[in-house]
């Protein structure tokens, strides 16, 4: 005992952390039905769960790596899909866009609460939009600045190919300040009429 790993002598089931990770010893099972995936690399152990350091996992999902380059795609494949539809003109689609994107902007950012992870805030975030949530309420975040700025490039985009139309300068305006104003600062954790409170 005297020379051996500490480890080694560890009883069996003995739940250890170690590098992040919270493993659960095996002694020595090596052709057991456990996922080989999930296997550490030291030899009989077994990767139980990965924690994350975020409380609120919604704080920084907008900064993960390649979401903005996903959502820049996800908005040029809608436009796509609308310009394959043959009976839609190209300032009909363009205005499509703008609006189908900025009402999903606004369903999501602005109006679903809350969040799809079980978080150890004591429901703090129960009562917030995900924008309120987002990078921990600072204001001009380099997230908040390419979600503000997204909606006003396909503004002007939309703007330029209707040819300024009234109609389509109407809706796309409307469009836009429905999404811009609510990410304001002045209207951080505000409820116009009481509408979202709960």
């Amino acid at each position: 005992m005297g020379g051996g790993n500490a480890d080694s002598a560890s009883p069996i089931g003995r739940a250890q952390m170690g590098r992040g990770c919270c493993f659960l010893e095996t002694a020595g099972v090596e052709g057991s039905a456990a996922p080989q995936a999930g296997r550490a690399s030291e030899a009989g152990r077994m990767n139980v769960g990965v924690a994350h350091s975020e409380v609120n996992p919604n704080t920084r999902v907008m900064n993960s790596r390649g979401i903005w380059l996903a959502y820049v795609i996800l908005v040029g494949l809608l436009h796509v899909v609308l310009l394959s539809i043959p009976f839609f003109s190209i300032p009909v689609v363009w205005t499509l866009t703008n609006v189908i994107h900025n009402l999903a902007m606004y369903v999501f950012l602005h109006t679903v609460k809350g969040t799809p992870f079980e978080t150890p805030d004591q429901g703090k975030a129960r009562l917030l939009t995900h924008w309120e949530q987002m990078d921990y309420g600072l204001q001009f975040t380099s997230s908040r600045k390419f979600l503000s700025i997204s909606p006003i490039v396909l503004y002007l985009l939309a703007s330029f190919y209707t040819k300024y139309d009234a109609a389509h300068f109407l809706i796309n305006t409307a469009s836009l300040l429905s999404v811009l104003l609510p990410k304001l600062p002045q209207f951080h954790g505000v409820r116009l009429f009481g509408i979202n409170k709960y």
